[in-house]
């Protein structure tokens, strides 16, 4: 007998013992367990912490394509949720797993939900995360773009890139910085000017490790060099914390190939026409001989 028709045997006994627990997986790989019960139980190697506060609301279930969406709500929590860790985004798109279970007897039970994490909201010293079914993801685009630009992302399976390559990332501490998004830099000038804008500043130690800044402004100054991000990093983060910045891509073909020397791997469409060309019209003053609009091809770098 399977673990759900055990369950579904313990249901219909007319005296059950149930309860629900939930898995919490974040992105970087830290699992929290929660059960509404009164006690921790444990099982597939996590423990389900019974003084959590969290709940959840009626989960909707539907057998169609509809998103199926819930609520978890939940007090903060020293030891499990953090407010800080919330602020800062590490629940971000956290996996969530939620099972009825039978407390007395844990190995009946049965998987009612898995999916996401969506919008986290902070409330009256606690949380409210909405949670996004696996169909959510039937929502976003699918295939290819077709586009002059590449639609890879640096380093990707579809790009191929080492960001680790010696060259296009380096190890520093922070020295100087402003509203957690403004680094300044004594030294760093033997990389060239805007070298690493577009890059990524990920934070290696201190409060904020873990998390990653993308960068907007990337600039050789008298001093040194200053790298801006786009948003202000949501922990703390001091002088002498350890960061990782990384080489950025502007997604161009003449970047591709000069800057990374990886044209093979460019998933874009540099000799797709643009809207001038699209709008334009026959000029006696042009050369109209139907030639290509790309005569020297090097991939529509020029």
């Amino acid at each position: 007998m399977s673990n759900s028709e055990a369950l579904q045997a313990h249901l219909a006994s007319g005296t059950t013992t149930v309860c629900r627990c939930w898995a919490v997986t974040r992105k970087d790989g830290e699992t929290y367990g929660f059960t509404d019960h009164d006690t921790d139980l444990e099982f597939d190697g996590t423990t389900f912490a019974a003084d959590t506060g969290l709940t959840a609301n009626a989960l909707e279930q539907s057998t169609g394509l509809s998103v199926d969406n819930t609520e978890a709500l939940g007090a903060l929590s020293s030891v499990a949720l953090t407010e800080a860790d919330i602020q800062a985004g590490r629940f971000d798109g956290a996996a969530v797993s939620s099972w009825l279970v039978n407390w007395t007897n844990v190995a009946e039970r049965v998987l009612q939900f898995r999916g996401t994490f969506g919008e986290i909201t902070r409330a009256a010293g606690g949380f409210r995360a909405e949670l996004r079914g696996l169909t959510e993801h039937l929502n976003q685009p699918q295939g290819r773009v077709y586009q002059s630009s590449c639609s890879a992302v640096l380093g990707d399976a579809g790009c191929g890139f080492d960001t680790s390559a010696l060259g296009y990332s380096v190890e520093v501490l922070v020295e100087t910085l402003e509203d957690a998004k403004l680094f300044s830099f004594a030294g760093m000038t033997e990389f060239d000017d805007r070298w690493f804008e577009n890059g990524r500043v990920v934070v290696s130690s201190g409060a904020a490790k873990g998390l990653v800044g993308a960068i907007k402004n990337d600039r050789l100054t008298a001093d040194g060099r200053s790298i801006e991000l786009w948003q202000a990093l949501r922990a703390d983060i001091k002088s002498g914390d350890q960061i990782r910045i990384e080489a950025g891509c502007d997604r161009r073909a003449e970047t591709c190939r000069l800057k990374f020397d990886n044209f093979l791997n460019f998933q874009g469409f540099p000799h797709v026409p643009g809207e001038d060309w699209l709008t334009s019209y026959p000029a006696s003053s042009d050369l109209n001989e139907g030639g290509s609009l790309y005569g020297n091809g090097d991939g529509g770098a020029s």
